[in-house]
């Protein structure tokens, strides 16, 4: 065996234990709130629920304090796991955080390639975001239900790239889908941030209460630059003390992680659902999914993700530059990228920025995320279930 295929196993921690089950539980509750929101969007009463989201209060509809106000908490939470994930994490050893980044680069470069030569110079060039987008919680709840033959390492693989995915998409967010910007705005939250940061990082404070104050008011700042508010979210997360004992509940950031967990899967994400999955269904929906838009997305979901994923993975071991996990094979890399094919949240919140004065591009855009999320999958579980199988008859 080659030695730098080897690898010690890997142990997983309580903090990510507890992020895993909640990830995989939040899959199962986004699935039937989205249904729930597509029979009701579909409904009698369908003309009214739909317009239930546009409802302004304080200035801003319900749907506009949803996507940049409640996901700006689920972008918090993103950050507090991809900061675990840097100081005591996967990515903690630069060796080993080399084959998710790799895999998530090539996970945002195949699709939007895809994408843009399907779209390109056209209205729907702008939704190239949409297929680069990978949904934790669902790709987490595929592998949660194969159980214990999903080995460790598989599992930290899958979480590295597709948080590093959601950083590439956050990138994405602040410097492609900025409407108006105001530089003086931009200036002032980053002034909050530094202050926050010099609150942790000279003075130590550990009280999570003067972070959460700059937070929200980094927030407004941020919301007014015209660049995507939830982008503090992120910022927020690295202003906020870490410790580097893994589990230690006395951490700022350990504790908001576990505190948000619940609050984020079992509330905002299904929140957000009900308010974006609306779909209506009317007739030749179907010759929407022809469009190059929806192609675009389709295929850059379903192909394109475990194309880059497998293909960029592949071009880094050969090189050298990093090494596959002893327990991994090259088809179980080839299964992560199929479920990176599952956008979904992120996806879907994308569109909502790449289309903003066209609800039926919108609409036509949902429906094949939706679709193609599904299809992936179902595709990822067949595929481990297979695979699964042939190690057990081959062991």
């Amino acid at each position: 065996m080659n030695k730098a295929s080897i690898t010690l196993p890997i142990k997983l921690s309580n903090t990510f234990n507890r992020f895993f089950d909640s990830e995989k539980s939040s899959g199962i509750l986004l699935i039937v709130f989205t249904l729930v929101s597509i029979l009701l969007a579909n409904s009698a009463i369908g003309h009214a629920y739909l317009g239930l989201w546009q409802v302004h209060v304080a200035g801003l509809s319900l749907e506009h304090w949803i996507n940049d106000g409640l996901m700006t908490i689920f972008f918090l939470l993103i950050g507090l796991e991809l900061e675990r994930e840097i100081y005591v994490g996967e990515l903690s050893n630069f060796k080993n955080a080399l084959l998710p980044i790799f895999a998530a680069v090539g996970g945002m470069l195949a699709p939007a390639l895809i994408h843009y030569s399907l779209n390109q110079a056209s209205p729907t060039q702008n939704g190239i975001g949409i297929p680069m987008a990978t949904d934790i919680a669902f790709a987490l709840g595929v592998l949660a239900l194969l159980g214990s033959r999903i080995p460790a390492s598989l599992k930290v693989f899958v979480v590295a790239f597709a948080v590093i995915d959601d950083l590439g998409a956050i990138v994405l967010i602040a410097i492609f889908y900025t409407a108006q910007f105001s530089l003086n705005y931009l200036l002032a939250a980053l002034l909050v941030w530094a202050v926050l940061i010099l609150l942790n990082r000279r003075f130590r404070v550990m009280s999570l209460l003067p972070y959460m104050i700059g937070g929200i008011v980094m927030w407004f700042l941020m919301l007014k630059s015209g660049i995507h508010a939830t982008v503090a979210g992120i910022m927020l997360a690295f202003a906020i003390p870490f410790s580097v004992k893994d589990d230690d509940q006395q951490s700022p950031s350990h504790k908001l992680e576990h505190f948000l967990h619940k609050p984020v899967a079992f509330i905002i994400l299904p929140i957000f659902a009900l308010a974006n999955t609306g779909i209506t269904i009317e007739a030749g929906w179907m010759n929407e999914l022809m469009s190059t838009n929806s192609l675009g997305i389709g295929l850059g979901l379903i192909v394109g993700k475990p194309l880059g994923v497998g293909l960029f993975c592949f071009l880094a071991v050969m090189a050298g530059i990093c090494r596959l996990p002893s327990d991994l094979k090259w088809l179980h890399i080839i299964g992560a990228g199929i479920l990176g094919g599952i956008g979904f949240t992120m996806s879907i919140f994308i569109t909502n920025l790449a289309f903003p004065a066209s609800v039926e591009t919108i609409n036509a855009a949902k429906m094949a995320i939706l679709l193609a999320s599904l299809s992936a999958g179902l595709l990822g579980f067949i595929w481990f279930k297979l695979l699964t199988k042939t190690a057990a008859v081959s062991d």
